[in-house]
Order: C-alpha cells, then sequence, then structure tokens
C-alpha cells in the first residue's frame, strides 16, 4: 500500500468525522428555532385595599365664603363661615356640614399629608348620607379610624323610599358613622320611632341600604312597643330586636315576652308583622313556647304558637307547616357572609 493511499484514508475519516459533527449542530441550532420561546409569566398586583380604605376616609374641605387661619405647613388650620351650613366636609358617601371645624395633624406631620388627621367641628352639625340626616352639637371625626361620631344628643330622621310614607326617626346620645360601609350605632337612651312602632334600647345598629335595625342592651333587656289606630298597645320585650323599618317586619330573640291586652306568650324567638298583626311565638328545648289569656284563662304551651294581635286570639301551629318568615333577611351585611 502506498503512503499516498494511506494519508487519503485517514483524511477521508477526518472530513467524514468533521461532516457528522456539523450536522449534529446544524439539527440543534434548527431544533432550536422551531421551538416555541419561553415566556415569563406575567406579574399580577394584588390590590391594595389598605390603601383604598386610606384613599376613602380621607376628608376635604370646603370653606369658601368664610374664614381660614392657623398653621399651614403643620396646622391646626380652623375654618370659620357665618353660614350656619356654610362648611361643607366630604368624606366616601358622607357629607358634613357646619359653621366652625379644626383641621389637626399628627406632631410633626404636614397637614396636607391625609390618613391620621382629625376633624373637630363645633356650634351646630348636620350629617348627610344616602336617605339619612343626623344633627348634633358636635361631631369628632378621625381618618384612621374611618369613623365621624356625632354626639351630644342626636336626631337622626332616615326619609322613607316612597313618598307619602312616614320617615324613621332615632335618638340616641351619640351616634358613630363608619364611612367604610352604610352602618352606623346609635348609643345611649336610643329611642326609635317607626310608623306606630317605638323601640327603646341602649345601642342600635343600623344599615341604610337595607333599613335594617339592629337593637339591644347590654345587661338587660330591649322593648319595642306598638300602638294602632284605637289606642290599643302591644309590647315586644327581647335580649334583641330587630326591624326592618320599610317592610315593618319584626325578629326577636332571647326570652321573649308579648304582651296584647289580656293576652301575654313567651319563647325563644318572635317573628312580627305589622301588616297582618300575626306575631309567630317559638319556642326551643329550654324554653317552650306559651301563651295565656288572663282573661279566660285558657293557656297554651307547644313548640309553636301563632298570636294574632288584631282579632286577640291564638292557637298552636301545625309542626309541618314551614314559617312565613327567614332569619336571614334580618341578617346584617358581616353576617350574611359569614
Amino acid at each position: 500500500m502506498s503512503r499516498f493511499s494511506l494519508v487519503s484514508r485517514e483524511t477521508k475519516y477526518c472530513l467524514v468525522a468533521v461532516l457528522i459533527a456539523v450536522a449534529a449542530l446544524v439539527a440543534t441550532a434548527l431544533g432550536q428555532e422551531g421551538a416555541a420561546p419561553e415566556t415569563a409569566a406575567p406579574e399580577t398586583t394584588a390590590p391594595d385595599t389598605a390603601a383604598e380604605t386610606t384613599e376613602n376616609r380621607i376628608i376635604t374641605i370646603d370653606g369658601s365664603g368664610g374664614t381660614q387661619r392657623g398653621n399651614l405647613r403643620y396646622g391646626p388650620i380652623i375654618y370659620e363661615h357665618p353660614e350656619p351650613t356654610g362648611i361643607t366636609a366630604t368624606v366616601s358617601t358622607l357629607t358634613i356640614l357646619g359653621s366652625y371645624v379644626e383641621l389637626t395633624a399628627p406632631e410633626g406631620v404636614s397637614i396636607a399629608t391625609g390618613g391620621e388627621r382629625k376633624a373637630s367641628f363645633r356650634n351646630g352639625v348636620v350629617v348627610q348620607r344616602g336617605r339619612l340626616e343626623a344633627t348634633g352639637p358636635t361631631l369628632e371625626y378621625d381618618e384612621a379610624t374611618g369613623l365621624g361620631v356625632l354626639s351630644e344628643d342626636v336626631e337622626i330622621e332616615v326619609a322613607p323610599e316612597e313618598e307619602g310614607d312616614e320617615p324613621v326617626l332615632i335618638t340616641a346620645n351619640a351616634v358613630s358613622f363608619d364611612v367604610d360601609t352604610d352602618r352606623s350605632t346609635s348609643t345611649g337612651d336610643v329611642e326609635l320611632v317607626n310608623g306606630n312602632q317605638t323601640a327603646s334600647a341602649q345601642t342600635l345598629i343600623f344599615e341604610e341600604e337595607n333599613d335594617l335595625g339592629v337593637l339591644s342592651n347590654e345587661g338587660g333587656q330591649t322593648t319595642i312597643t306598638r300602638v294602632d289606630d284605637n289606642g290599643e298597645q302591644m309590647t315586644i320585650t327581647a335580649d334583641e330586636i330587630r326591624v326592618l323599618t320599610t317592610e315593618n317586619l319584626l325578629y326577636a330573640v332571647g326570652n321573649v315576652t308579648v304582651v296584647d291586652g289580656p293576652i301575654t306568650s313567651t319563647g325563644a324567638v318572635v317573628y312580627f308583622d305589622d301588616a297582618s298583626g300575626i306575631a309567630e311565638v317559638i319556642g326551643s328545648a329550654e324554653q317552650p313556647a306559651e301563651a295565656v289569656d288572663a282573661d279566660s284563662g285558657a293557656s297554651l304551651v307547644t313548640d309553636r304558637i301563632k298570636q294574632d294581635i288584631e282579632f286577640d286570639f291564638f292557637e298552636a301551629i301545625d309542626a309541618s307547616v314551614p314559617s312565613d318568615f327567614d332569619p336571614a333577611t334580618f341578617a346584617l351585611k358581616d353576617e350574611a357572609t359569614e
């Protein structure tokens, strides 16, 4: 074999190896080009509910036509107006009207920085939200909590949805308005007047959208009195009473007593429909429903009792007959979502 032939064969082997390597590289490159490019998942940012809440609590004060004085950098700033409701302050859905307000900020914090400021209203205040209007001598508003407390003998009027209907009237020692919700809390010698019904309690939580009031008295009971067109009176006493003021429906819970003339009923729960004059008295294992007519001596002890306020009689309700009342309709919004 000649030297030339040997070299040529080795060269051929080398060329083949190189070609195979090049082909592999090309194939790899082509595969990479044909593959779909990897993409990172889009970044999502959760809504900053705390920031939104803080923004909703920022108070804006318009004292146009009046005077303004104080430290414009750190406060306090005092707004005064010659008109009783010349100053308009807004925060979320709440409008506050008055003639004097002092705006303060924490020490060393700019008065222009919202979130922790306080506004003190004096010399008469009007609070408006939706169909509700409240009046009182003073109001303290805190941006940090979102609560405005109207105090010193407060009067509230909730206008009816339908023209011609009667408004709901509330009086209390103080009322706290929550700007994050449509809820107000009245405390101290509370009285709620809804048509021919008058309720007395120490605390009233009122949700304006649903016209729902929850009355309670820590350490005692709350009472609601109904007087009909003939002057006849019915009284319901319970640990807690809930009223839907527009629908004139009532839900009483805990050691409930219904007194209508000579008839007295007791139970664990009572529903009352003012339109029909029907009270449904429901018992429990510990406290069965009971009704007694003091005039006739008739009495009844059973699971459920129908007491007719208009025609002054009571009777047992068949256990197979479902109730027309639903406790869920008397639930506050946060209770309904639990």
